[in-house]
């Protein structure tokens, strides 16, 4: 009996085992492909059986489940050097969002194998961004817009242009769609995320931003110098002709002045001969004689000190 009860168990054991290996799950996002002693099985019409989400059953241990990711995927590619019209160098950092579109074609030239089919996709893309890349100056891909319409912007700037980076990425997308079609593929967009000089350009371009600026700043230093010397000139000329104007109204008042005073005089002279005479020789006493110590030779007889006798 005991042993009857352990080989029970076993064939139980057994038994689930080989129920289990009968069945699989293929989870929302997911198709497989079931493979019978390393052939897929196909159907009718000579296509490979795909699989869709849900519970299904296989014979064990002689067949293989094969599930591939039916979810939109992302092709982050490494960044590339390209080459513009001006035979100058980019380098250009692209991604690639794609999904399986035809698994009985993607299985058929990949093997199933992701990183294949992104390797022959990224050669694709490459190849068109090369394409389109090479039609391009620096200019146009950096600002957006084409030389041509750049310079007729300003006749016309209510007139909206479409990016070339946008013409770009639109035109490998369109460019390599229909080859991704071959491998079974839909290719949902297309981008660039970044472009960038190569090092050694980007040293040469700076520099010679560098002396554009200094040549700019060496400009604006001598128009500067060139307007100083003007103002200063206009400021000197100003200032020369206010000091003559100044120095003749000084003239004509001092002119006036004297006049006056010599009209005080003479009136003062006419009420009063001797008095005016009188004070006059006194100021000129004054001023003779306000230091001390000088010493006058005339005659006695002299009008000068007639009022000391």
């Amino acid at each position: 009996m005991k042993n009857l009860g352990t080989l029970v168990v076993i064939a139980l054991i057994v038994g689930l085992f080989l129920v289990s290996s009968t069945m699989y799950v293929v989870t929302e996002g997911e198709r497989a492909i079931v493979t019978r002693f390393q052939k897929v099985l196909r159907n009718s019409d000579d296509k490979i059986q795909i699989q869709e989400p849900g519970l299904h059953f296989k014979m064990p241990l002689v067949d293989q489940v094969r599930k591939l990711d039916a979810k939109l995927q992302t092709l982050d590619s490494t960044a590339d050097r390209f080459v513009t019209s001006e035979k100058k160098d980019l380098i250009i950092d692209s991604y690639v969002k794609w999904r399986i579109e035809d698994f009985h074609k993607f299985f058929t030239s990949t093997g199933g194998n992701i990183l294949q089919a992104e390797d022959l996709l990224k050669k694709k893309i490459t190849n068109s961004l090369r394409s389109q890349i090479g039609k391009l100056s620096i200019k146009e891909i950096v600002s957006g817009k084409s030389e041509e319409k750049e310079a007729n912007s300003n006749l016309n700037s209510s007139e909206e242009f479409a990016s070339k980076r946008d013409e770009v990425m639109q035109n490998a997308l369109n460019a390599t769609k229909a080859s991704a079609k071959d491998l079974g593929i839909e290719i949902i967009d297309v981008r660039m995320k970044q472009i960038n000089l190569p090092e050694e350009v980007s040293s040469s371009i700076y520099q010679r931003m560098r002396a554009e600026r200094n040549a700019v700043a060496k400009l604006h230093r001598s128009q500067g110098r060139q307007e100083a010397e003007t103002i200063k000139a206009k400021a000197d000329r100003n200032a020369s002709v206010r000091l003559a104007n100044a120095e003749r109204d000084a003239k004509k008042i001092r002119a006036e002045g004297d006049a006056k005073a010599t009209s005080i005089y003479a009136n003062s002279y006419n009420k009063d001969a001797s008095l005016f005479e009188f004070l006059r020789s006194m100021n000129a006493y004054k001023t003779s004689f306000d230091k001390g110590g000088n010493v006058i030779v005339t005659e006695s007889n002299n009008d000068y000190l007639k009022y000391f006798n």
